[in-house]
């Protein structure tokens, strides 16, 4: 029960609507139900949620309508981007001289409103719509994701749901599952190839204290979907346990698993990781599609000029390539491209992954596993005997493995890793805080990269437009590279679900080193030092390669400054 559950029993109970004994009851109910206070009051006392709406309403001044036969003009659904519908729950409907008029589900959300009017910068005002009816506007307006839980879980009540062949090929392999299970097992097929339909790269389920979310991250950024149940939750989330091999019964410490399944015709690899939390496990599932990691240097975001430098540094015959950057800038991704570019059959490659996350032909590798003594250092001691010419480490942690990287690029090897640093000069930096000697880092490391994603602005939807004063405020001295330049954003389209986005690309920083930067290292300079003289080399910071995709069309100012915040000098 929540403050507003009172408030709308008092509301109900002084109009006559419902009667003291009835608010008490449903009170009782949906404290021990944890269930929201209409759909009790519908249920036990036969008061339909319009006649609850329209009385709540009319407490606020606002008006019920009905969303149902309605058709909402282009323009003015274009007045509210998708994620901005999808995160306040609102449906816009129509536009009269500088009001917009939205309809809501929730009319004593009176933050709804004020939050509106913040983001979209417009006098907003509300009308009240039954939710159900709010959501099913959102799902036709903005695209299926939003849609597609509530779809399924309409479709799953009503005992009609209409599967796909994969699923069905999986209930007849799960042909000693319950028919109480088997809509469980529909639910959380059907979420997954959803996801995958809606290029998301994460599927996060987890359990809040009165709801159950489900959200994909897509281009890197996380959208809530219609959320089951939470009566379901348990089932949901001891299904994806036993997909992917994981202990249903322990749910007291992290577990991590794998699921293998076809979709549409692809091969994905999902890696589950499960951690438990105040109000039950939360499930996390990376989607690995085996066919999305087939890429070369292009494809991954190089301007022409970085592209040359990169493959003549990739092509040397030793030395350490790091590529340094934050969780999700897609280091990995990089590496793989790396691997497939050089991948001769002239050449021996092995790699020491946790976890090995995609499967590469011609390449050999190596999954870590500490339980047994398989470390990464461990590992690569053994490998080094396998007379590899290049050998890639997933990740740099500890001394141990960086002194053995380094002795491996000093014996004639090719090594790649990666490390968590915010720039490429800072890379330097924290080898030899973490024990390596300055002479070795100097000699062994061939260059540097730092990177980051940024969206690709969508096609489909691409239109000039003026940046924002703020916009250029921020950029400071750099503003000056745009001062003749036309900026494009995407309007939003379905194609791209009115995000104005579609697909991802990366911004870079190469670091090379050449004598008189290992002279600097040799003396244990700063970071700061050390960016000052690959500065001076011609190095581009990452912002200043952002703005360059910005000037040609590719990205927006505003992807640009939401992930390189810091990295102006």
């Amino acid at each position: 029960m929540t403050s507003n559950d009172d408030y709308i029993l008092e509301i109900l109970e002084n109009v006559g609507l419902i009667t003291r004994e009835q608010a008490v009851t449903a009170r009782q109910t949906a404290v021990a139900e944890d269930e929201a206070i209409m759909e009790v009051l519908a249920r036990e006392t036969g008061v339909s949620k319009t006649d609850m709406l329209k009385t709540l309403a009319a407490q606020f001044g606002m008006e019920m309508i009905s969303l149902q036969g309605m058709e909402i003009p282009t323009e003015v659904r274009d007045m509210v981007p998708a994620d901005v519908a999808q995160r306040y729950k609102v449906i816009p409907v129509f536009k009269n001289d500088n009001v917009l008029t939205v309809a809501m589900g929730d009319p004593l959300d009176v933050d709804t409103l004020d939050g509106l009017r913040y983001v979209l910068k417009t006098n907003v005002e509300g009308v009240v719509a039954l939710p159900e009816e709010v959501e099913k506007a959102i799902a036709n307006y903005y695209g299926r994701a939003t849609g597609a839980v509530e779809g399924m879980l309409q479709e799953i009540t009503e005992g009609t749901l209409a599967l796909p062949e994969e699923v069905q090929q999986q209930l007849v392999a799960d042909a000693d599952v319950s028919e109480s299970d088997a809509p469980i097992i529909k639910l959380v097929s059907l979420i997954i190839m959803e996801a995958f339909r809606s290029r998301a790269s994460d599927i996060h389920l987890e359990p809040m204290a009165k709801k159950f979310r489900v959200r994909y991250r897509i281009d890197g950024v996380l959208h809530e979907v219609d959320s089951p149940p939470k009566r379901l939750q348990s089932a949901i989330l001891s299904r994806v346990k036993i997909m992917a091999n994981m202990s249903i019964a322990e749910k007291r410490v992290p577990q991590d698993g794998r699921i293998q399944i076809n979709v549409m015709g692809r091969d994905l690899d999902l890696r589950v990781s499960s951690i438990p939390t105040n109000h039950g496990e939360s499930i996390v599932m990376r989607i690995l599609d085996k066919a999305g990691i087939a890429l070369g240097l292009p494809q991954l975001g190089f301007f022409a000029d970085d592209q040359q430098v990169f493959e003549r540094l990739i092509g040397l015959s030793d030395g350490i390539i790091l590529v340094t950057g934050p969780t999700g800038s897609g280091k990995t991704t990089t590496l793989y491209a790396c691997l497939n570019t050089i991948n001769k059959p002239d050449r021996k490659i092995i790699t020491v992954e946790d976890p090995v996350e995609y499967q590469m032909s011609g390449i050999n590798q190596v999954q870590v596993r500490a339980e047994i003594g398989m470390t990464f250092a461990a590992a690569l001691r053994s490998i080094l005997r396998q007379a590899p010419n290049i050998i890639m480490i997933g990740e740099i942690r500890d001394l141990e493995t960086a002194e053995i990287a380094v002795n491996a690029s000093l014996t004639g090897h090719l090594v790649f890793s990666t490390l968590h640093t915010n720039d490429a000069p800072s890379a330097v930096t924290r080898l030899i805080d973490i024990g390596v000697k300055p002479f070795l880092v100097a000699s062994s490391t061939r260059a540097i990269m730092a990177q980051r994603l940024v969206r690709k602005i969508c096609d489909k939807c691409k239109e000039p437009y003026e940046p924002k004063e703020s916009e250029l405020r921020l950029l400071g001295p750099a503003a000056k590279h745009l001062a003749q330049a036309q900026l494009f954003h995407g309007k939003g389209c379905p194609d791209c679900t009115f995000t104005g986005y579609r697909g991802r690309m990366g911004i870079y920083e190469i670091f090379q080193i050449d004598d008189q930067v290992r002279h600097l290292i040799f003396e244990k300079v700063g970071a700061a030092e050390l960016r000052a003289r690959a500065r001076e080399l011609g190095m581009r910071t990452l912002r200043e390669d952002g703005l360059r995709k910005v000037v040609a069309g590719l990205t927006t100012l505003e992807e640009v400054l939401r992930v390189t915040m810091g990295d102006a000098d």
